[in-house]
Formats: C-alpha cells, structure tokens, sequence
C-alpha cells in the first residue's frame, strides 16, 4: 500500500480555524441547517421527475426514432443532474442529518450504474483527502492516453488530447458502468487506500445494481421500444454520451485548469500546505455566482466550498462562497473562481500544455 502523504495540520492553523469559525457563525446567527433546504428538495423533485419522465415517454411513448433519440439526450442529461444534484450530496452525506435519507438517496447513483459504494472510496476518501496528488487522486488518473499530471508518461499522441479529449469525455459514464466499477473494486486497490476487504454485501449489491441498470436502460427498451434494436442501442450510446460528457466537463473544469495546482510529497511524505489550503491551490470555480449553473451542476461549479465543506448541501454554497473568498485573501491565499467561457479555455490550454514536452513549452512561451 502506498505510503499516505501528510498534511502540515498546525501549518496554517489560523486560517482554518478562522474560516470555520465564520462559516459555522453564518448558519447559527441565520438559523439556517447545514443540510437541505426547501429549495434543494424542490430541484431534487424536478430532477427526478425529469429523469423518470423522459426514461416512461421513451419506453412507453410509441414515438418516432428521431423523438426517441431526443428522449434517450433528455434522459443522459437528466442522469448527471440526479447524480450531481442529488447523490453526489446524499453520498457525502450532506443532503440530509439522518443518515438513512442520505443512504436512500445515494441509490439515485446505483441506480444510473454507478456503485456508490466504490464512488465512496474512489471520490470521497481518495479524490477529496489527496485532490490533485499524483498517485492517491483518483480522480487524476485517467485512461493513459490522457495526459493531466506531469509526472505521468508523455506520449506522442498526448500532443492532440485538448482535440480528442471531449470525445473521450462522451465515454465517461459508459466505462464507469461497464468497465471502471468492476476493474476497481476487484483490483481493491483506489488511489491510497487498498487491501481493505470488502463487505460480502457489497459484492451481492454490485451485481444486484448492475443488473437493475442493464435491464432497465438497454433490456427493457430493446424489447418495449418498436423500433429497430440498433436504433435502440445507438440511443442508449447516445445517453451516455451527453451524462459523461456533462459530467466529466464539470470535474474538469474545478481541477484539470492553468490555476489549479498539482502537488507532490517531499522525500519524508510531507506536503507543503494544510489540508484546507492544499484545497484552495488544487480547486477552482467557474460562474460562482450563476443561479443556472448551480441549478445545473448540483453546486459544483462552486468546488472550491464543495471540497473545504463537503458536509454542507450544496444549496449554502452561493451563501458561503463570499466568506470563503474573503478569508482567502486575508491570509494571502489564493481562491480561484473564473466564468464558464474562461474555464473551457483554460482547461483547453491546460491539456495542450501537458501534451508537450517542458522544453518546447518554454520555447513557445519566450518565443
């Protein structure tokens, strides 16, 4: 088992204890709940209906295959909105205080052929306690012919990946559901943390989900929908297509950018910062304070406050971001926060700078 990274826990100690400080007094003077308001139950009820909805029109509908192809985009779009919108939070059980509202609802991702138990291990402990370390973030290590740390080999194809990549992003989902879920939770080995045994349930619930997903996304329209079954099969690609898309855009954008930063131990194992201001160096938001994009994206536009405070629902980021941003710069650490046009750009540069080797990098830079 790799050897886990430390963190400087009294380096920085003000700036934490101050933030917290601020953040707890924002929902004790308001009498707010750290957990879902009235707001992020109505979303969750729009997304589910959507997500239910268009997946009844499709089966049920007798449309044309041009409308059922619409259906099949409505439906992998409505998937990332419950994923992010509702599971994402249920699973950092953040949604709600009882802890078996959050279990019920973390379901939303089984459901969509994603296990969120192997999501728990992959995201919550891996991608959120070493984000942008190479070799205990999970989350950074992609297929090989994606280039997005340094200390990862540099190909000659990685030249193209700022090309290629978003076609790479439509694969997302499908090889969460067929490919990723399996390979990790049999290798048990994610990120830092391997060698763990799994509960015997577990095994019967991957088994169990994946089944549930393959029948009600692919069997049950192969033999409900009257149309031809390559039809139905280009439909269910085209799903997954716009829900990996979405969603891997998103996870992009907050840490594959030029500002954000990718940092190794030293010799001892020893990381620079705390693990607060590790977060602020690692992590970027992208229209903060855009009502549609946090509609949109379960509050993760607004990563910066998802990875300081991932017990708190999303629906409080707009209302603490301005705390966070503001303490930031009192003690002179950096809060990154772009639009969204500024992000893909960004993004896009980030991943022609990794495709080429650091020399030729310099040469365009002083040329």
């Amino acid at each position: 088992m790799k050897k886990s990274p430390k963190f400087a826990t009294q380096h920085q100690k003000d700036f934490v204890l101050t933030l917290n400080q601020r953040v707890n007094q924002y929902f004790k003077q308001n009498n707010l709940s750290k957990h879902a308001n009235t707001a992020m139950v109505l979303k969750s009820i729009f997304h589910l209906t959507l997500w239910i909805g268009s997946y009844l029109l499709l089966v049920l509908g007798g449309f044309s295959v041009g409308i059922n192809y619409a259906l099949w985009a409505v439906i992998g779009f409505s998937m990332a909105m419950v994923t992010v919108n509702i599971g994402h939070d249920a699973i950092h059980q953040a949604y709600s205080k009882h802890k078996w509202v959050n279990d019920l609802l973390s379901h939303t991702f089984n459901f969509n052929g994603a296990s969120a138990y192997m999501w728990k291990r992959m995201h919550n402990q891996a991608h959120h306690t070493y984000t942008n370390i190479d070799g205990h973030d999970e989350d950074i290590a992609p297929i090989p012919i994606m280039r997005i740390s340094g200390e990862a080999p540099l190909w000659s194809i990685h030249r193209y990946q700022h090309i290629y990549a978003f076609f790479l992003y439509c694969l997302t989902t499908f090889s969460w559901v067929f490919i990723k879920d399996y390979k990790k939770f049999f290798a048990n080995t994610v990120g830092n943390y391997s060698g763990k045994t799994h509960p015997k349930k577990e095994y019967f619930y991957l088994f169990l989900y994946k089944f549930i997903n393959y029948t009600i996304f692919l069997i049950l329209p192969l033999v409900l929908i009257e149309h031809s079954w390559v039809a139905t099969i280009l439909g269910f690609l085209l799903m997954h297509a716009v829900g990996g898309f979405f969603l891997a855009v998103i996870f992009m954008l907050a840490h594959v950018v030029e500002e954000a930063h990718f940092f190794l131990p030293d010799e001892e194992g020893k990381m620079e910062n705390s693990w607060a201001v590790h977060q602020l160096y690692t992590t970027a938001n992208f229209a903060t304070y855009s009502p549609v994009a946090a509609f949109l994206t379960g509050g993760l536009n607004q990563q910066v406050e998802h990875h300081l405070f991932p017990n708190i629902c999303s629906a409080h980021y707009p209302a603490i971001a301005p705390i966070v941003a503001q303490t930031a710069k009192e003690f002179n650490h950096p809060y990154y926060s772009s639009s969204f046009p500024a992000a893909m750009v960004s993004h896009v540069k980030f991943l022609k700078k990794l495709g080429r080797p650091v020399e030729q990098e310099k040469e365009q830079t002083y040329a």
